[in-house]
């Protein structure tokens, strides 16, 4: 019989219209997102150990990571996310050891300028602020290593000070 699939499209449409709605009005509500879900990317100066494993993890090479070497530690001095070219796939994430990278539940990402989807997650004030305690804590290493020798060869002198005492006591016991 012709029209037959009208009929069903018709009481599919009916039953819609007058069932419960479902439409959200946007900007004033929002739908829940998932726990796994990939928005803008979040990245923690302090925790990062400049172990260049989320650069290696990320498929499109967006991540641009610039380390120095102070006093035998590597700094973080520029980490760079090009978010034009994310897959938002979260393998940079998973490879962090400490965790410095997460990726948030902010998705309105858009700009007006292709200049400024970069985005520099590091501050100049923040490198200064690591070279400046990687240095105090070389210096007073040092000065800990230097005070632990110290002790050492006093301790050293003394014992050998003991055993040529205890060598002239025998001596002269001997002697007498």
């Amino acid at each position: 019989m012709f029209g037959k699939g009208l009929l069903k499209g018709l009481k599919i449409t009916i039953g819609r219209f007058f069932g419960k709605k479902s439409t959200v009005q946007y900007p004033e509500e929002r739908l829940p997102l998932p726990d796994r879900f990939y928005g803008k990317p979040d990245f923690h100066y302090d925790k990062c150990i400049a172990c260049n494993l989320c650069v290696n993890a990320c498929p499109n090479k967006v991540i641009k990571l610039g380390t120095e070497t102070v006093e035998k530690k590597k700094v973080v001095t520029g980490y760079h996310f090009d978010q034009q070219y994310c897959l938002f796939c979260g393998l940079c994430e998973e490879a962090c050891p400490t965790d410095a990278i997460k990726f948030t539940k902010d998705f309105e990402l858009t700009t007006y300028d292709r200049d400024t989807i970069g985005i520099e997650f590091v501050k100049q004030g923040q490198i200064d602020k690591k070279i400046k305690e990687v240095k105090q804590a070389a210096a007073e290493k040092a000065a800990a290593a230097e005070k632990a020798a110290a002790e050492k060869a006093a301790a050293e002198t003394k014992s050998q000070t003991e055993e040529a005492d205890k060598a002239e006591t025998t001596n002269k016991e001997g002697g007498a």
